[in-house]
């Protein structure tokens, strides 16, 4: 495996920055609703929008209104469940398309979560999510069932750190980035991704196909991006040198 460098001090200029939210702007919990949001984050956001003149956006597997709570910062794209919910700077949302199974479905979850201590179910607006990161010894029948469930229902497996979650077909980080690379104030530039999760490699693909770099955020491991910072606090760092 190789070792990845730190990202070059120049390499948002000119660049549309996207940014995942959770193990990268702000760091990993317990829960999801037990994050701690930096008070620094919101001013940060806000310069990095000016300097970069509008081309930015927040990439995550939260919904969108999940998003809105935690980051109230205007005149910034949104995509929340994993490229299922976009929204564009000026507030315009592009329409979500719901199975019907996914309510069954999301029955399902919560039956099976409820029989065992520690784990969490996070319904969102096109799926759900079961984490088991306070019951790791659970992993293992927390996939094996979700991917039944996924075969029974035709939905996409999506793993994370310690959740495992359903959606429907049709969407990932990657496509959010491209589809966000097609409105007019991020058309042309080069796209720089952030982010921590297995499920933001198909965001370093999509930059990478772009001509743009994406950036891993923690330990080192097998990916796709270009450039690394190895923490949290790094990337604040990083982005308010920049800013």
């Amino acid at each position: 495996m190789r070792s990845l460098p730190l990202p070059p001090s120049d390499l948002l200029d000119g660049a549309a920055l996207f940014l995942d939210f959770d193990g990268t702007l702000t760091e990993l919990a317990e829960t999801p609703d037990a994050i701690r949001v930096e008070p620094h984050l919101g001013p940060l956001l806000g310069r990095l929008r000016d300097r970069l003149d509008g081309r930015i956006a927040i990439v995550s597997g939260r919904s969108l209104q999940d998003l809105e709570r935690h980051v109230p910062v205007s005149g910034i794209a949104f995509s929340g469940s994993h490229g299922l919910e976009l929204r564009l700077a000026n507030g315009t949302s592009l329409p979500l398309q719901v199975p019907p199974e996914i309510h069954e479905v999301r029955d399902r979850v919560r039956r099976f979560a409820a029989d065992r201590h520690g784990l969490l179910v996070e319904e969102k607006p096109a799926g759900v999510a079961l984490h088991y990161r306070q019951a790791p010894e659970e992993g293992r029948r927390v996939s094996d069932f979700m991917e039944m469930l996924a075969r029974q229902n035709s939905l996409i497996v999506q793993r994370g750190n310690m959740v495992v979650e359903l959606r429907p077909h049709g969407a990932d980080k990657g496509d959010a980035v491209r589809i966000f690379m097609s409105e007019p104030e991020f058309a042309g530039a080069r796209p720089v991704f952030v982010g921590d999760d297995l499920t933001d490699e198909h965001a370093f693909s999509a930059v990478a196909s772009m001509g743009g770099s994406g950036i891993l955020v923690g330990p080192e491991r097998e990916t796709g991006a270009k450039s690394r910072l190895p923490s949290v606090a790094a990337v604040a760092e990083w982005l308010e040198a920049y800013a």
